[in-house]
């Protein structure tokens, strides 16, 4: 059986520094990926400017059960086909990414824990928590950096649906976490503890009897 790591938190709160000191720590071949924001709908049913004005902070922008419906895929160990998704166009890819069954499962997103369905599949449930001002600065340098946008558009978005989402949805969801890590993965004292009993929750796993 696989041990499930949720990792939630806001945008730009520092989650992919966290992924990152777990990845270290376990190696990619033995943890699988699944990340919220591949789950997008795809808006090619609508205008260019009105997929630009849709609200991705909101839940229901996110496809949450085929997400949970691979998840369970892969605790049976079967492998799955994760969706890719264009932020540019605000399209779904042709191609998808096979995601193969490993020890650790990593499912991380800014609404995952909002979710019931993913929580009560999560064995660790974290939430990585930042400043306001730190989080839309890192923003503005992904969305710039990464997803070709204009700061006018990354700020009028930031207004209109990041944060009003983040206040209704997201910062209430911390409630749900096992543990909540402030300053993101520079907080050593809080990664040493994930990772310790990410490493206990493995070796009773190995120790279970086997039945058949």
């Amino acid at each position: 059986m696989s041990v499930v790591i949720g990792i939630a938190g806001g945008s730009g709160s520092g989650k992919t520094t966290v992924q990152r000191r777990i990845f270290e720590r376990f190696g990619p071949g033995r943890i699988a990926r699944l990340d919220h924001d591949a789950y997008y709908r795809d808006l090619a049913h609508l205008p260019l400017d009105e997929r630009a004005r849709f609200n991705f902070d909101h839940p229901d922008a996110l496809e949450t059960p085929l997400l949970v419906g691979h998840l369970d895929e892969l605790l049976a160990g079967r492998a799955v086909e994760k969706p890719t998704y264009d932020f540019t166009t605000h399209r779904r890819r042709a191609e998808t990414e096979r995601v193969e069954p490993r020890p650790v499962i990593m499912v991380e997103g800014i609404l995952i824990l909002a979710e019931p369905a993913l929580r009560q599949r999560m064995d660790i449930k974290l939430y990585v928590d930042a400043p306001d001002d730190v989080r839309l600065i890192r923003r503005i340098e992904r969305d710039l950096h990464e997803r070709g946008r204009s700061l006018e558009a990354v700020l009028e978005q930031y207004r209109r649906t990041v944060r009003p989402m983040h206040l209704e949805f997201v910062e209430p969801s911390k409630r749900y976490a096992d543990v909540i890590i402030p300053r993101g993965g520079h907080n050593e004292v809080a990664i040493a503890m994930v990772l310790a009993r990410v490493e206990s929750l493995l070796a009773a796993d190995a120790r279970a009897p086997l039945h058949g």
